[in-house]
């Protein structure tokens, strides 16, 4: 049997906060930079969305559907391509009609509800799912959660969705001396297989390639089939997990990035010890070598491989902590669409990954795509448009108590009038029926008068 690479790419554009003040709090609650957003979606879609899926279009055709890739397109990156760039989805569904490529479910919002709310994240996962049917005609099968989180607690939630296959990060403090380059169960939901992402020869491509001063650029497809052969020498699979926006926006087309998507798959399917499959093929190939303990979540981001990219810090955890703070009180107006739709934008990762502090080894990453200038503008930010959000969810409920109260009224005026109206209707009857009764007792003959008749 060959053994396996899985191809993975994250597809996700943010919703981006305009400059939001202290004085446009309860008088303006439009919180989006409309021009950032469009300029960025277009500008991304130009370097890479587009080229890129015609790419791996020609190279599926070309090899006959021996080459596979999967995806995962946040719902938040689907709106803006409607809005922005709709031949981005045409693009995407090309792809679709191959049968080659795998469309993971995800968060929606590409957000941090499995480590707040299990009713938001189970909410935002089915309408993701929904989207995916909508928009590609498929099924996801295959999960993947925001930023490859994980823990044993959230593969049981996903695992109780309905999904048996999980992508994750290979993360060496919970490996241990495990392989990566294997398929493994949760610990928790035994039948959850997990992918696990081989986060040096990914990195090799994301964020590596295009730098002259490493000791191994540039790299070539032979020299990087040559590195995977030699990691999964006695190994079953190796998983190649990536931001998409790797191809032509973090590395240049200039870089030859374009050229080496072209050629690598040429290099492994000639070799033949490789052949690509996507997440649900791997797992129905493979058998899981074992369970993979997590009791705390783990993610792709930072050296630390954990989640304090987005809440490593007293600003996040706030901003993040009265966020979700607001479920309860929005479960009392569920009607309300635009109110649950910022609701669900607020809740986008970006924005706590703005507020991040750190400044040494993973600081340029995120720098990259930041509209500001350091973390506590972000917070600033965001906290002002999070306190114009609440003042709405207020008043929405305030109304909908009005609404209630004055429909509460109504109901019991028109009760009491039923009842009045029943009464009336009640009291007519019986006047009627003692009315006819009469009638009938003065047409009979009186005893006396019987009597005498009869004499």
């Amino acid at each position: 049997m060959k053994k396996s690479i899985c191809l993975y790419f994250q597809v996700h554009q943010p919703n981006r906060l305009r400059l939001y003040r202290f004085f446009d709090i309860g008088k303006d609650s439009h919180y989006y930079d409309d021009f950032a957003n469009r300029t960025i979606l277009r500008r991304v879609a130009q370097r890479c969305y587009l080229p890129t899926n015609e790419l791996l279009l020609e190279l599926i055709n070309t090899y006959k559907g021996q080459f596979k890739v999967a995806f995962s397109i946040s719902g938040s990156v689907l709106e803006q391509f409607d809005r922005y760039a709709p031949e981005v989805i045409d693009s995407f569904r090309k792809l679709a009609g191959t049968g080659c490529v795998e469309f993971l479910a995800e968060t929606y919002y590409h957000s941090l509800a499995s480590l707040a709310s299990p009713t938001e994240f189970q909410h935002q996962v089915m309408k993701h799912k929904e989207a995916i049917e909508h928009y590609f005609g498929v099924t996801p099968k295959s999960f993947r959660n925001t930023e490859l989180i994980y823990s044993d607690e959230i593969g049981s939630m996903v695992y109780d969705m309905g999904f048996k296959t999980m992508l994750t990060e290979g993360a060496k403090h919970v490996l241990g001396w495990k392989s990566p380059n294997y398929i493994y169960s949760g610990a928790l939901a035994p039948k959850l297989k997990l992918l696990l992402k081989n986060s040096t020869l990914s990195d090799d491509i994301a964020f590596r390639f295009s730098d002259k001063s490493w000791s191994d650029w540039p790299l070539t497809g032979d020299k990087y089939l040559g590195w995977i052969k030699a990691a999964a020498q006695n190994d079953e699979i190796v998983n190649l997990f990536m931001d998409y926006e790797t191809f032509g926006e973090h590395q240049k087309a200039q870089s030859g990035i374009f050229e080496f998507m072209r050629y690598f798959p040429e290099v492994v399917i000639k070799d033949g010890e490789f052949e690509f499959v996507t997440p649900d093929q791997a797992a129905r190939k493979h058998k899981a070598v074992a369970s993979l303990d997590v009791p705390d979540p783990i993610s792709w981001a930072d050296e630390e491989r954990d989640v304090t990219a987005w809440l490593g810090n007293e600003l996040q955890n706030d901003a993040f902590k009265k966020l979700y703070s607001v479920t309860e009180k929005l479960s009392l107006v569920p009607g309300h669409e635009q109110l649950w739709s910022d609701f669900g934008h607020l809740q986008e990762s970006d924005h706590f990954y703005y507020m991040c502090t750190k400044f040494f080894s993973d600081g340029a990453v995120h720098k990259y795509f930041n509209p500001y200038d350091t973390p506590y503008e972000a917070f600033i930010n965001y906290m002002n448009v999070l306190s114009d959000f609440i003042l709405r969810v207020d008043d929405a409920i305030s109304v909908s108590d009005v609404n209630f109260a004055a429909e509460k009224k109504t109901a019991s005026a028109k009760a009491v009038k039923a009842d009045t109206s029943k009464k009336t209707v009640k009291k007519a009857a019986a006047k009627k029926t003692v009315k006819a009764e009469t009638a009938v007792a003065a047409k009979k003959p009186s005893a006396k008068k019987a009597v005498k008749t009869k004499k």
